[in-house]
């Protein structure tokens, strides 16, 4: 096994996420296995308790586990499905020694930072880095390892330590250290500054790592003097200088590494089975970097939520919608809409803001409402929603926005006015939509429907059927604590909201599909943590489509795309 550990100075939120994706997708493409570790220092026991705005979304992984958002990163890049384990934190680690202290296998010893914490650490990354991730379920070669924070956070220490150990027990061979830095380029001098870079690896010497590749990311190309001199003060040689610009999409990342002599690197550095260049997986994300960089046409899609001041809050949405834009040759303009700005109360204290906030999703070729939790700014997507049903909007709702689609059908076309969730209005008259009988309202972490299940057509006269390839049953990603009430359902079905897809026991209602309207569908499930750069979500797929008006063509010649 070889180990290859990110990580990152000067700042956090540099990158290293993406850097850690590409080095595994460029080792993929010479033909390796490569599995991928995300650590990060925080107490949490996971990412599930989180608001969207301290760490971006929460993923979801196959196993139910709520993990950090880049661990979405290392599945679009490499196509591979991780498990829970493959997210370290703090809390687990802490909490896997207290168990084991708790249980007496430390047999009366203190139990101290060094060496159980580290060994904890260790141990885990060895026995995780082995899983299998790809569908051929074998054994990985390559572990990246990416440590979150930045070097010389307290809370991230005792990670560091741990690798300082662990550089001599897997051995130098089969060990490299590869750190990302931010090059500034103030606007007053216009210079390319390289004393934070510095001042970063030598913290990290301190640390007892030494780095084997420094990847620079900067605003701009850096010149070669500057590479030159980094590599003098950071004592490593010119070709373990990697410069890395911003880019108009992070497609070009791979292909920028492989141009400055990354696999030559590796091949050397770790005594790599490989080839000195890149197989045609590589060459795929060359030709779609390029695509990407060359589309004229655009497709307008308005995003109703209530976290729209961050974009990382909805990132697998807006890959999903992304990699969904690409395959049909556009150009995605996705314009984030805060429900609220949508709501009456808005227009009453902010006529301005609300009338902008109506102009982007009358403007919008399609509409779509992502999921979410608690009751604020709900009746702005409820309102968001009877504009695309009456107005025969493309749209797409996920989960909560699925629930939101059978509120407001029922409140407008079966005219209960005061249907609801239970999660807004425990004591509604009309609850539509209802508690599952596993949610546990005492502790909240872990406790909602979590991870893949199956979903199973009960019709053939489906749209979202036909876009997934006519199969009988999908199987996506969930994360929810209500539901569709089941005892309403015909009554939605004679107004014509159809629920095409159910559970494998027919008690859940997973999809939603509105007769006569070009595409108006809704799904429990989260279909955009499965989408991948050359794969994607079908429905999502479908509302790109639907919006640019090739849904019709594209289902006649049978979910084919056109040529490019």
């Amino acid at each position: 096994m070889k180990y290859i550990l990110v990580t990152g100075g000067v700042i956090s939120g540099i990158g290293k996420g993406i850097i850690a994706s590409s080095i595994g997708t460029i080792l993929k493409s010479c033909g390796l296995r490569v599995t991928a570790i995300k650590i990060d220092p925080y107490i949490n026991i996971d990412a599930g308790t989180f608001s969207p705005y301290e760490h971006g979304e929460v993923f979801v992984l196959n196993d139910g586990g709520e993990v950090d958002l880049d661990l979405g990163n290392y599945e679009r890049f490499l196509d591979i499905n991780l498990y829970k384990n493959n997210n370290i934190t703090t809390g687990k680690i802490y909490q896997h020694v207290i168990n084991k202290e708790r249980h007496g296998d430390y047999l009366g010893k203190t139990v101290q930072v060094v060496p159980h914490i580290t060994d904890a650490v260790q141990e885990w990354v060895m026995n995780q880095a082995k899983v299998p991730v790809d569908d051929d379920r074998k054994e990985p070669q390559i572990c990246v390892i990416e440590a979150s924070g930045t070097i010389g956070d307290i809370e991230g220490m005792p990670f560091v330590e741990a690798f300082r150990q662990f550089q001599f027990k897997a051995k130098r061979e089969n060990f490299c250290n590869i750190h990302v830095s931010l090059v500034p380029q103030p606007n007053a001098t216009g210079e390319q500054k390289t004393k934070p870079t510095q001042n970063s690896v030598r913290a990290l010497r301190g640390l007892g790592l030494s780095p084997d590749l420094i990847v620079c990311r900067s605003a701009k190309p850096i010149e070669m003097a500057v590479k030159e001199k980094i590599s003098m003060f950071c004592h490593v040689e010119p070709e373990q200088v990697i410069f890395i610009h911003d880019v108009s999409s992070t497609y070009r990342v791979p292909i920028l590494l492989e141009e400055q002599g990354i696999i030559k690197y590796f091949k050397q550095r770790l005594n790599l089975p490989i080839d000195d260049q890149p197989s045609d997986l590589l060459m795929k994300w060359k030709k779609m970097a390029d695509r990407y960089e060359r589309l004229l046409k655009v497709c307008s899609i308005a995003l109703v939520g209530k976290y729209t001041k961050l974009s990382d809050c909805y990132a697998s949405v807006f890959k999903a919608l992304e990699h969904s834009a690409l395959a049909i040759n556009h150009k995605l303009d996705l314009m984030y809409i805060d429900s609220i700005e949508l709501e009456h109360s808005t227009e009453v204290e902010n006529p301005v803001k609300y009338h902008q906030a109506w102009q982007k999703l009358c403007k919008a070729d399609g509409i779509l409402v992502p999921g979410g939790f608690g009751i604020r700014g709900t009746e702005g997507k409820l309102q968001a929603i009877s504009w695309a049903r009456t107005k025969k909007k493309p749209f797409l709702g996920i989960c909560l926005g699925m629930q939101l689609a059978v509120v407001e059908f029922a409140r407008n076309c079966l005219n209960w006015t005061d249907a609801n969730s239970t999660e807004f209005d425990p004591d509604t008259k009309n609850p539509v939509v209802i508690d599952m009988p596993e949610h546990n309202p005492g502790d909240m972490g872990g406790t909602m429907r979590l991870g893949k299940r199956r979903t199973v057509f009960k019709t053939q006269n489906s749209v979202l059927r036909k876009l997934y390839g006519d199969e009988m049953f999908v199987e996506e990603r969930h994360r929810h604590r209500y539901e569709v009430n089941p005892e309403l359902i015909r009554c939605f079905e004679e107004k014509g909201l159809k629920f095409v897809g159910h559970d494998t026991e027919g008690n859940r209602m997973e999809i939603i599909e509105l007769e006569n309207h070009p595409y108006f569908v809704g799904v429990q499930f989260h279909p955009e943590f499965s989408s991948r750069p050359m794969k994607p979500s079908p429905p999502y797929l479908g509302l790109l489509l639907a919006a640019t008006g090739t849904l019709s063509a594209y289902l006649q010649r049978g979910c084919k795309l056109s040529p490019r």
